[in-house]
């Protein structure tokens, strides 16, 4: 009779375990999540969100336009000029067309800042824009 060998030789006392194609993997991985991960780009401002009933959560953001309570307008981390929002605006629109845009005005904002970075945006050619508020 023949004897049923499990894959160990007797001969030989060392194993040796090949990490490669599990490093392999987990750089793959790595780049997968990376590749399908979406950037959101904050204001860089705190504001006091007005509060309303009917807020909803917006989970799909790309770019937070800070309008703080003196009237500053804030695009990632740097305070600009309304005058430059169109501009800016119209660059995100060109790097990424599906984009979208929130707003969040501090609650004791002036709304004529609010409304005129909202008609920048929306002249830039960006429609999906919403305004940030806090739920009850």
């Amino acid at each position: 009779m023949s004897k049923l060998s499990l894959g160990t030789n007797r001969g030989s006392d060392s194993v040796e375990l090949n990490m490669m194609p599990l490093i392999d993997m987990v750089f793959i991985l790595l780049i997968f999540f990376l590749v399908t991960t979406t950037f959101v780009k904050e204001s860089g401002v705190e504001v006091n969100r007005p509060i309303a009933a009917s807020a909803q959560s917006k989970e799909e953001t790309n770019i937070v336009i800070g309008v703080t309570k003196d009237g500053a307008v804030w695009i990632e981390n740097q305070q600009i000029d309304i005058r430059s929002v169109r501009s800016r605006m119209e660059r995100f629109k060109h790097e990424s067309p599906e984009g979208n845009v929130v707003i969040t005005a501090d609650k004791d904002s002036l709304f004529g800042v609010a409304i005129e970075v909202l008609d920048q945006v929306r002249l830039a050619g960006i429609k999906n824009v919403v305004v940030a508020a806090s739920k009850e």
